[in-house]
């Protein structure tokens, strides 16, 4: 009985073990107040041979013409948002110099048909990146920004995806996560 009792929670183990693996998401704890931050590294995940997720009408994150700003490596952090709250999240590279990339999006349940590159549809995408012209009245830095992500009613569950541009496959950076 003991036996029985102790492979079946070491396949529950394995099982959710190879489930967190397979979808390559690092789970960050959002802190009740204040910003929750984790450093990174793009060498610590691999290129995504396939965006066109991205610009599925269903998904609306980044149009195909900007598809070169996401093809280095994707590190992916996840979240769970809860309902009547709002996240600013921040992208800082340690290079200045680095070309960097990021976007969040939010679901009901993380599964691994709806984590990139399967994602087929969600609630709200959003992105940012380096421009590749001026914008009238804006300046760009090396930082990314992402707003606008949040659960009124509902709970959600946010992936965010750290990704380098135009091939990028190293580089140290800092995520920072607010809670508003």
């Amino acid at each position: 009985m003991k036996t029985s009792s102790l492979l079946c929670l070491l396949c529950i183990f394995l099982w959710t073990s190879a489930q967190s693996q397979s979808s390559g998401l690092r789970w960050i704890e959002l802190q009740p107040d204040g910003i929750t931050a984790v450093e990174g590294n793009l060498t610590e995940w691999a290129v995504m041979a396939d965006l066109s997720w991205a610009w599925n009408s269903s998904v609306a994150c980044f149009p195909g013409t900007q598809a070169a700003k996401f093809t280095g490596a994707h590190v992916l952090y996840a979240i769970d948002l809860p309902s009547n709250t709002e996240l600013e999240i921040d992208l800082i590279p340690a290079d200045k110099t680095a070309n960097f990339s990021l976007y969040a999006y939010e679901v009901g349940v993380i599964a691994d048909n709806n984590t990139v590159p399967h994602l087929s549809q969600c609630i709200r995408c959003e992105a940012d990146y380096k421009w590749d012209y001026k914008v009238k009245g804006k300046t760009q830095d090396h930082t990314r920004h992402v707003r606008d992500i949040l659960a009124l009613a509902n709970p959600y569950q946010v992936v965010i995806g750290v990704v380098g541009a135009d091939g990028l496959k190293e580089g140290a950076y800092r995520l920072e996560v607010k809670k508003k």
